[in-house]
């Protein structure tokens, strides 16, 4: 799967971002994630959705602002970024992972195969 990276930008802090990731083809039975580089560091664990869609993972920093979710089409992964903080400022990538039969959140770089060019998100104070 090819996935493409867009809605990144430059935002002030506490507005919001809506990250898009279109597959080119189906992201049905995939479970999916989001990533972030921030210059100089390495890269983290943003958020997760298990292949059945029925389960979510978010590290602490961006929980209860951050969501990740999918179209019914199953061909678009979101990432909807409320409240938006100096410190989310990085490169955000997806990640999809070939379907397994485990439905589970996927939280490890290495467990994704499919990974998107990256799209830049920066927050000024």
């Amino acid at each position: 799967a090819q996935l493409v990276e867009s809605g990144g930008g430059s935002v002030q802090a506490g507005d919001s971002l809506r990250l898009s990731c279109v597959a080119s083809g189906t992201l049905s039975g995939f479970a999916l994630g989001w990533f972030r580089q921030a210059q100089g560091r390495e890269r983290e664990f943003v958020g997760a959705i298990s292949r059945s869609r029925r389960f979510t993972k978010y590290t602490a920093d961006v929980k209860g602002r951050f969501t990740v979710s999918t179209d019914s089409a199953q061909n678009t992964l979101y990432l909807q970024a409320n409240d938006l903080k100096p410190e989310d400022t990085a490169v955000y990538y997806c990640a999809a992972r070939q379907p397994s039969s485990y439905d589970i959140e996927y939280t490890r770089g290495r467990d994704y195969n499919y990974w998107g060019q990256g799209t830049q998100v920066t927050v000024s104070s």
